[in-house]
């Protein structure tokens, strides 16, 4: 019995009744076909105007009116001519459209200036190996966008992020700071490295990860994702002779013959090539790591951020 008089209700509600506006208000298009009818005259004027077919135009002019409850269109062989409520409904429909006018160049004013920056903050292996050439091939396609990059170590990332000071960031760690979405970009390997004076750079056998772990080390500074990935290869048992804050100047150490280092592939590979550094096999423990892009939780990048993120994939 309680359904029978709810679908009673429902009909005595009619046009007008209740439930979402949306339901109950024509859509943008069909006030804007209703506007060109009375502008122009014609439902077929007002159909080529907007290019849509005449049939299209009277079956939204007839779906509105259902919609209404009213009659708004007479049609005759002579034009189109809007009945009085029609004319109301017009006055009406001009400030809708007019309003949404506004509303859509509000917009692109907001989207406009999204555009204009993009703030970016990266763990510095990709800051100084990877981002130089992403960042050339964005200003390629944007050439109108200002792009401020902050390097830092993962954790520094991370913070940027969530304090709303950056629009997108990579990381290079094994996990994913909270509050963080993720993408892997890119896949990266740790090498060890020495000066080619070390004792370690004449080994002919691989090196144990327990003589690694025993040795003290030039090391990145604890929230690097260099070191977090060290440090859980070894299982926290890595030994600091110097702790540094940039690859850079970890490699100047190293090339010095201060000690030995562990170091990503990607930041040695000139060094190797000239032989300033040497690379040393290790057994027993993987150095293995994905590079990511990160934003917060459940905003996923838009505009110039989401142009960026698409380049680091190709």
């Amino acid at each position: 019995m309680g359904s029978a008089v709810g679908a009673r209700d429902a009909q005595e509600q009619g046009p007008g009744g209740g439930g979402s506006i949306a339901h109950r208000v024509p859509d943008l298009g069909a006030l804007e076909l209703l506007l060109a009818v009375a502008r122009l005259g014609s439902l077929g004027a007002a159909a080529r105007e907007l290019g849509i077919t005449q049939p299209a135009a009277s079956s939204r002019i007839r779906s509105m009116e259902r919609q209404l409850g009213v009659a708004l269109v007479d049609r005759s062989p002579r034009g189109s001519r809007l009945t009085d409520a029609g004319a109301l409904v017009t006055d009406w429909a001009r400030r809708i459209v007019d309003a949404a006018e506004a509303f859509d160049a509000g917009a692109q004013a907001l989207r406009d200036r999204r555009d204009s920056r993009l703030r970016v903050a990266a763990s510095m292996t990709i800051a100084e190996y990877l981002l130089p050439g992403w960042l050339l091939a964005l200003r390629a396609g944007r050439p109108d966008t200002a792009v401020s990059l902050h390097a830092g170590n993962s954790a520094a990332v991370a913070e940027r992020l969530l304090a709303g000071e950056a629009d997108l960031g990579f990381v290079e760690g094994l996990t994913v700071p909270p509050g963080l979405d993720s993408a892997v970009i890119a896949h990266d390997r740790l090498i060890v490295v020495a000066a080619p004076a070390h004792p370690w750079a004449r080994r002919r056998r691989p090196l144990p990860a327990a003589e690694l772990a025993s040795t003290p080390l030039i090391l990145r500074e604890k929230g690097s994702g260099t070191r977090q990935v060290l440090d859980t290869a070894l299982g926290g048992l890595a030994r600091p002779l110097i702790e540094l804050s940039s690859t850079t100047a970890v490699k100047a150490a190293v090339v010095s013959g201060a000690g030995p280092a562990v170091l990503s592939e990607l930041a040695v590979g000139e060094e190797l090539a000239l032989r300033r550094l040497v690379g040393i096999p290790v057994e027993g423990v993987s150095l293995a790591r994905d590079l990511r892009a990160v934003w917060p939780t459940g905003h996923r990048p838009t505009g110039p951020a989401r142009e960026l993120l698409s380049l680091t994939r190709g």
